[in-house]
């Protein structure tokens, strides 16, 4: 299990995401559509088409991690 400081906001993509997109990627497109800073300490959830993939980008303050299930 990963911690999470309590401030951290989790942002929800809408719609499907193209799930082969790695780490810069999905980088950009939280900055071109969602208009936030990937590097900010938030979360960002992306869903792919069936639903059964998801990929969370994440900077901890230290590096920008992607989580895939």
């Amino acid at each position: 299990m990963i911690p999470i400081a309590s401030g951290v906001r989790v942002w929800i993509a809408t719609g499907h995401t193209d799930m082969r997109r790695g780490m810069n990627s999905l980088g950009l497109l939280v900055q071109e559509a969602l208009k936030r800073d990937p590097h900010g300490g938030d979360l960002y959830v992306f869903r792919g088409k069936s639903g059964k993939l998801i990929k969370i980008l994440w900077h901890d303050g230290l590096g920008m991690s992607l989580y895939a299930n």
